[in-house]
């Protein structure tokens, strides 16, 4: 296996940040600094990253249920509360993807690099789905503004797929279906039609779906939800 998927596998970072690592030279093999990602590791070397050892650990996937209030990240520099305190878990799990502290919605956290960055790499246009409560009643205009794509500030935005699930009375609510995974996009995509988001929760990634799962509430995905995520992220067995 090459050296920095092989880091992804064991849960070091993803496999674009394994490589970053490598770069800097950060990783050794054997006792020697590596800087080459494709080199090739198994089990029987001895593989480290800043000194500490590493293994393989056994893939988790987990889908949870963020509440507002809940910082998308594995640890908080001012303290709040993180998605991955609210998983029990030993392994070392990070968030695909984020979701800004006021929204809420399916959060997929897993020690599987790989899929990790396939499912966040706009190249492999996974779909992300929320529905949004936002300030008054879209005209076909902003419908179609938002279904062609945007200029903002870092670009235009890529098309998007918006249906108006409801109308109520001076407000509406939407289902946004989108690959890109820019900070605070959806939010950004509907103020620029003057329509900002009241509230906003993710409801899919992928074929995975948020369901039922109740708001702060953790699951583990079963066989068929992951396989049908490698599946949406271009990955099989034979890689």
């Amino acid at each position: 296996m090459r050296l920095g998927r092989y880091l992804a596998h064991a849960g070091v970072a993803s496999r674009r940040a394994a490589e970053r690592l490598i770069a800097e030279g950060r990783v050794t093999v054997d006792g020697r600094v590596e800087t080459n990602p494709a080199t090739g590791v198994d089990e029987a070397r001895a593989v480290r990253v800043d000194g500490r050892d590493v293994r393989p650990e056994p893939h988790e996937y987990h889908a949870l249920h963020k509440p507002v209030g809940v910082v998308s990240t594995a640890q908080d520099p001012r303290g709040r509360p993180t998605v991955t305190d609210l998983v029990r878990s030993d392994a070392r799990l990070y968030p695909v993807g984020r979701l800004d502290v006021e929204s809420s919605g399916l959060i997929l956290l897993t020690n599987d690099g790989e899929m990790a960055n396939r499912l966040m790499h706009p190249r492999y246009e996974v779909p992300k789905t929320y529905r949004v409560a936002v300030r008054g009643v879209l005209s076909q205009d902003d419908l179609r503004r938002l279904r062609r794509g945007i200029e903002l500030e870092d670009g235009p935005t890529a098309p998007a797929r918006v249906d108006v699930v409801e109308r109520r009375g001076k407000q509406s609510l939407l289902e946004i279906n989108i690959h890109e995974g820019r900070k605070r996009i959806v939010r950004r995509m509907l103020e620029a039609v003057g329509h900002p988001a009241l509230a906003l929760e993710r409801t899919a990634i992928g074929p995975l779906r948020l369901g039922r799962l109740a708001t702060g509430s953790v699951r583990r995905l079963r066989p068929a939800e992951v396989e049908a995520l490698r599946h949406a992220a271009g990955l099989d067995d034979s890689r």
